[in-house]
């Protein structure tokens, strides 16, 4: 399998490069987006991609996209890749890695929802009894379920910055109150309809982010990547226990490696040992075969 960590399509515009995406013009309604195998942990892109991740990140994302039309409309287009790259080369290298989207207006906010006390909601539990804010009853453990899922938005970092935990108060004076609580309701649904679905296969989903754009005449839609093992934890139901950190299918593998290091989390990351990379690509893997099949 293709391993990427920059497309290279220098027949169009590179609009963007972020931790794992590259976005080129098409022209002004569509853009084209290339979900690479670079990986991102604490924010920083870290120097080795894992195999076949771009394609896993994407296909899960168009899957979840599909189930989720019927609450929100999202950014995917018809418009066939052969009429973007007309290559045959170029579009076997970008295999299911690519997808056309609509040209929206991308909001500045990180829609996040925790359903599980885990990662930096059980640091900031175990300092304050609250989690961005909101209390929380006491005596929780590590990786319990919470009573229901909060919203604990964010400002999205540009690429090397760290996301900052903002209220939705601060979501309100950034989208204004109708859209912020549009964003809100919208991002707890597709949660709570998302974790049902995938706990009768057999994956909790603890937590995730989504992001949001609009287009001209102010239609919400779903943008980006949605319930993927990047932007989410995922827990498998039978080996779930509270009390610690559950085993993964997500890239929680890496994070907990590098939790481990002397590494300050700052640019340039840590090299990956190669046990590491295999198990993290295995479980992009496995979360997209119980999640789709």
């Amino acid at each position: 399998m293709t391993v990427l960590l920059k497309s290279d399509l220098p027949h169009l515009e590179l609009l963007h490069s972020g931790k794992v995406r590259d976005i080129y013009a098409i022209d002004d309604a569509h853009m084209l987006i290339v979900s690479s195998d670079r990986l991102s942990a604490f924010d920083v892109i870290l120097p080795q991609p894992i195999p076949g991740k771009g394609e896993v990140l994407t296909r899960v994302a168009n899957f979840w996209f599909d189930r989720t039309k019927n609450i929100v409309p999202n950014h995917l287009s018809d418009m066939p890749l052969k009429s973007v790259v007309p290559d045959a080369a170029q579009r076997e290298q970008l295999g299911d890695r690519a997808i056309i989207v609509k040209r929206l207006k991308a909001l500045p906010v990180e829609a996040i929802v925790r359903g599980y006390l885990i990662g930096s909601g059980w640091k900031d539990y175990q300092k304050t009894g609250s989690v961005c804010g909101i209390e929380l009853p006491t005596g929780l453990q590590q990786a319990d379920k919470l009573p229901e899922p909060i919203y604990t938005p964010s400002t999205k970092a540009a690429v090397g910055g760290h996301d900052e935990n903002i209220s939705y108060e601060q979501t309100i004076e950034l989208l204004g109150e109708k859209m912020a609580t549009q964003v809100r309701d919208t991002s707890l649904k597709i949660y709570t309809e998302a974790a049902d679905y995938a706990r009768k296969r057999g994956i909790i989903i603890a937590d995730t982010k989504f992001e949001f754009g609009v287009d001209d005449e102010g239609t919400l839609y779903l943008i980006d990547e949605v319930l993927t093992p990047d932007s989410s934890r995922f827990w498998p139901v039978d080996q779930y226990q509270p009390g610690s950190s559950p085993p993964s299918f997500d890239k929680q593998i890496v994070r907990d490696y590098l939790e481990t290091l002397d590494w300050d989390k700052q640019a340039p990351g840590p090299e990956l040992p190669a046990e590491i990379i295999e198990k993290t690509a295995a479980k992009y893997a496995e979360a997209e075969e119980i999640l789709t099949r």
